[in-house]
């Protein structure tokens, strides 16, 4: 971590944002991310991942920002998939379209260990970073795909995205990796109600979330 702010800095304000959202992790899972956190500055000196350098804005940019949905898609697995964390049933699939660095991807797997979450980009570098996360935090049930989305199978009962692109264009192009029954996971800044104007009749959309004052 940059000297600038140090990991226990660091560990401090994930701590203060994680009671902020009413959100519990174990230790290990915040220490896991705190090492992506790392592996994300470092890599993006060189490989240009995100356009947030500093270690502190992207805990609270990044990192923050997607531990803010994981509270509300735990509420919405339990209620449409009561026995997901059970152990006893085959593992739910999520995909997070146009991951980049794995946002919110790697952030779902670390605090979701009973999903299996696959981080696609079309950027290759991208796509081998998460990879890299996955072994480094030995994260099993995380995987960097480059590839397309429209180029996935009807496989995943969970599609997410962050700032990927219009929910119209967002259902289109992944509509057909969504298993029958899975469910979508947009994350905006702000309720776009435009887009879900405009999303066919088909597409229901069932729940909004306010976002998470920071």
């Amino acid at each position: 971590m940059s000297d600038a702010a140090p990991r226990a800095t660091l560990a401090t304000e994930l701590t203060n944002g994680l009671a902020a959202l009413g959100l519990e992790l174990s230790s290990a899972q915040q220490e896991q991310l705190l090492d992506y956190l790392g592996l994300l500055e470092r890599w993006s000196r060189v490989y240009n991942l995100t356009a947030v350098r500093e270690p502190m804005a992207m805990l609270t940019h990044h990192l923050l920002d997607c531990l803010a949905v994981v509270g509300p898609l735990r509420n919405q697995l339990d209620r449409l998939w009561p026995r997901w964390e059970a152990g006893d049933a085959p593992p739910l699939r999520a995909l997070d379209v146009g991951s980049g660095a794995g946002l919110p991807g790697v952030v779902l797997a670390i605090c979701c260990p009973a999903l299996r979450v696959d981080c696609v980009d079309t950027v290759g570098k991208k796509a081998a970073f998460v990879q890299q996360v996955a072994g480094h935090l030995k994260l099993s049930h995380l995987r960097g795909v480059h590839a397309r989305a429209e180029s996935l199978g009807p496989q995943y009962q969970v599609i997410a995205s962050r700032a990927f692109a219009a929910l119209p264009d967002l259902a289109r192009w992944t509509q057909g990796a969504l298993e029958e029954g899975g469910v979508w996971m947009a994350m905006k800044g702000q309720r776009p109600q435009q887009e879900i104007d405009a999303l066919p009749r088909a597409v229901e959309v069932f729940h909004v979330e306010p976002s998470a004052p920071r």
